[in-house]
């Protein structure tokens, strides 16, 4: 369909839109003509993605005389082809509607590993090593030895695409990974790095949050992008967490005996290049004495990672004197290396902040501030001038030089925690020095700061007030939208007590009560034997989940479960878990009906959707609060309470329903689905932990599900069951229309009642 939204003619790729589509592609384009950042939160399965490229794009053809770039950030790669794949759709009809003017260039763009065609480097079994592999056979000297003696491996796909030069180009269109490798096999090129190239042309960019937000990264990647940009970052209520992780590094012993080696192989490198090309190590020094850091723009093949510091936050001028010559530069490695072995003997927990840490290094092992802010470039410059390809045998040192420099750019916003041992498993020695960041809004300044509009949207962004505080940013539009249903398809419940009506909960004083894991197993076995298909559980950790399930063994209560369905179980390993949700799947399939263990905050939780019957019942035992006797969580909530006067309390139960919310927003995918929620937990019923919830979710959990014990819960399900199994009306009735076709939006344009149905 076909429509006007205010001045711009929108072209959406279905026959029907949901009201919460067109308001939500309403306060998005007043954002863009604002030119300012916006917090949207939409229920999960109406249709957030297709609103919002559907808008966008539009609003480009429209608006021709100032092209927008769409930078579009998802966290994974499943989510980066689900992007694309409706990219796809959406410019297929867009062109057939007005003909070559909607062509657009629209590409994915993801790590080596992802887009190498290269049957050799794909042979490596991780990411560095892929990356190591490539660097093996594309390094500008490489390729200058392989010139003179042809036995020098190189890569076919790398050298055509140097051929090709300015020729190298993408047609336009939409390209997933996928079209990307057959392009690149097709016409002989390497599709990484013809991706890389592409990316400053193309008009939409689909790629990891990574690649905006780590600095190490996006100094490489997204230098280049221009400011009139609209940055999307999709499924965000966790991006305080990934911009933190993004300048955090932890130093474990295996770090430093890695560093180590590393510094001996480099002494090696150094005087092997002393006996046989001394010119080329006093090359190096006369361009730091000047301080030329790096020699001009290197080439695409040899570009290592950045700086870790944020690009405002690098000194402009030349490296310091002592570290110049390359021995002497090892030496303060060394020194380094030493100081922090010894900081790792303690044994208590240590907490100090990056001045004294500093002025610490500077007594114990005699290398200051502004040495260390060097590192960093210093040892890329060092590596480049060695011509070292195998960077994945480097990734310790990189580690130590990444501590170094951040340690010696920033002085608020972090701390330094050695751990001399996990406190969960106090008997065995595990010391470990952490440089923990505790100030989200550093991180994703420079892209609030740098494009003109930057878009947060998600399925849980509730309560919505505290995103704006935790990123330091000022938001133009910040509006959470219900959805609009013609029959209640969602149930959510609060359970506080089981049948013999003790409280149940998952509280630390209660956990090991025999009571709440007896009630929480007989819940659990009355509700498999009335609901249908698939039943997903989520717990509040692993050991409390493994503690549960072996109980649960113990008195018999698994094996009433397994009369009804089949159990499964999430794992902490990749490849077992993965194997688990395919045979639940099966099992959902034919009908034998499964249930599917799994953790709050673990990979099924964020990412794997559980959509018609593979998820009837979503069961959350207990509230998922994050350890709180952790040190750096607490370092954490100390700085949010005197930078940014947020409750620790608050900032908790924030954490801890956001993740709840993920969990429970996993059964339901889009409008004819149905499913119920329960909330298994005494503390759901506390108004100030439920009011935290989304509102879509709280506008239908009625007063009377806010206190009911397990015979009560099932004779609701009986209920909701019975009347989900009713046929239904699928597009609403005139007062409560959920479809909306282009003659209803003309009309309820004219008649000016679109406004109603928006607020």
């Amino acid at each position: 369909m076909i429509f006007k939204l205010e001045d711009v003619t929108v072209y959406f790729p279905y026959d029907n839109i949901y009201p919460e589509q067109y308001s939500y592609m309403l306060e998005l384009k007043r954002a863009l003509d604002a030119k300012g950042h916006c917090l949207l939160e939409m229920p999960t399965g109406t249709g957030k993605t297709i609103a919002l490229l559907a808008l966008i794009t539009s609003y480009v053809l429209s608006k021709p005389e100032n092209p927008v770039k769409l930078i579009y950030c998802t966290r994974t790669v499943h989510e980066m082809e689900k992007t694309l794949a409706e990219l796809k759709l959406l410019h297929n009809y867009q062109t057939r509607h007005l003909g070559p003017a909607a062509k657009i260039l629209a590409i994915g763009l993801s790590s080596r590993k992802n887009l190498c065609v290269n049957s050799r480097v794909l042979a490596a079994e991780n990411r560095d090593s892929v990356d190591a592999a490539c660097r093996k056979r594309t390094a500008s000297w490489v390729r200058a030895l392989a010139a003179e003696n042809p036995n020098i491996e190189t890569c076919e796909f790398f050298e055509n695409y140097e051929k090709a030069a300015s020729a190298a180009v993408l047609p336009p269109g939409v390209y997933t990974l996928q079209d990307l490798r057959a392009f690149g096999k097709q016409q002989g090129w390497c599709p990484y790095f013809l991706a890389r190239h592409m990316v400053q042309f193309s008009n939409v960019v689909v790629y990891s949050y990574q690649y905006l937000l780590d600095p190490k990264v996006a100094g490489i990647i997204s230098k280049e992008m221009q400011k009139e940009s609209v940055v999307v970052f999709d499924e965000a209520h966790n991006i305080d967490n990934v911009c933190i992780e993004a300048l955090s590094v932890s130093v474990r012993r295996q770090t430093l005996e890695g560093a180590t080696r590393n510094l001996s192989r480099i002494n090696q490198e150094i005087e092997r290049f002393k006996a046989t090309d001394a010119g080329r190590l006093r090359a190096e020094y006369n361009r730091l004495v000047e301080g030329l850091a790096l020699r001009g723009n290197l080439p695409i093949a040899d570009a290592w990672l950045s700086n870790p510091a944020l690009p405002s936050d690098i000194l402009k001028e030349a490296v310091p004197g002592n570290i110049r010559r390359a021995e002497h530069f090892l030496h303060v490695l060394r020194r380094l290396v030493q100081y922090l072995r010894g900081r790792l003997e303690t044994e208590n927990v240590e907490k100090e902040g990056p001045v004294s840490f500093v002025a610490s290094i500077t007594a114990h092992a005699g290398i200051d501030q502004k040495t260390l802010r060097f590192c960093y470039e210093r040892l890329h410059s060092l590596m480049l001038t060695l011509e070292i390809t195998d960077t994945d045998e480097f990734l310790h040192i990189q580690t130590i030089c990444d501590f170094a420099t951040l340690v010696g750019t920033y002085t608020r916003g972090f701390s330094i925690i050695i751990e001399p041992f996990d406190e969960r498993m106090p008997h065995i020695p595990d010391p470990v020095l952490q440089l923990s960041c505790h100030d989200a809004s550093l991180a994703i300044k420079p892209v609030f700061d740098r494009f003109q509009s930057v878009v947060i949207t998600s399925g849980t962004l509730s309560p919505i007030d505290l995103y704006p505080r935790l990123l330091n940013f000022h938001p133009v539009v910040s509006r959470s939208f219900k959805m609009s249903l013609t029959r209640d398809c969602i149930c959510p419940m609060v359970l506080t007590r089981g049948s013999d009506q003790l409280p149940v909960s998952t509280k630390f004083d209660m956990r090991s009560d025999p009571g709440v894991a007896r009630n929480y197993g007989k819940l659990l076995v009355e509700m498999v034997s009335i609901v249908p298909d698939g039943i997903v559980c989520f717990f509040v950790s692993y050991s409390y989940m493994d503690e549960i399930i072996a109980t649960w063994n113990d008195s018999g209560i698994l094996k009433e479960i397994m009369q009804h369905k089949l159990v499964f179980i999430e794992t902490q390993d990749v490849v077992e878990t993965t194997l688990a949700l395919d045979n639940y799947r099966k099992a959902c399939d034919c009908g034998r009906g499964a249930v599917f263990f799994s953790v709050a905050r673990g990979k099924v939780a964020e990412g794997i959707d559980f959509d018609r019957h593979y998820g009837r019942l979503v069961i959350m035992f207990g509230v998922p609060f994050q350890y709180t006797l952790s040190k750096i969580l607490l370092a954490r909530l100390e700085y949010l309470r005197d930078t940014f006067q947020i409750k620790e309390g608050d900032f908790l139960t924030f954490d801890a329903l956001r993740q709840a919310a993920q969990c429970v927003g996993r059964v339901i995918r889009s409008k004819a689905d149905y499913g119920m929620m329960i909330f298994a937990d005494k503390r759901y019923s506390r108004h100030d932990k439920r009011s935290k919830l989304p509102g879509w979710i709280l506008s239908h959990l009625r007063d009377a599900h806010l206190n009911l014990s397990t015979d009560m819960a099932l004779h609701i399900a009986r209920e909701f069951l019975r009347k989900m199994a009713q046929p239904y009306d699928k597009a609403g009735s005139i007062g409560r229309k959920t479809l909306l076709s282009q003659a209803d939006l003309e009309k309820m344009t004219n008649d000016g009642s679109i406004n109603e149905m928006l607020y």
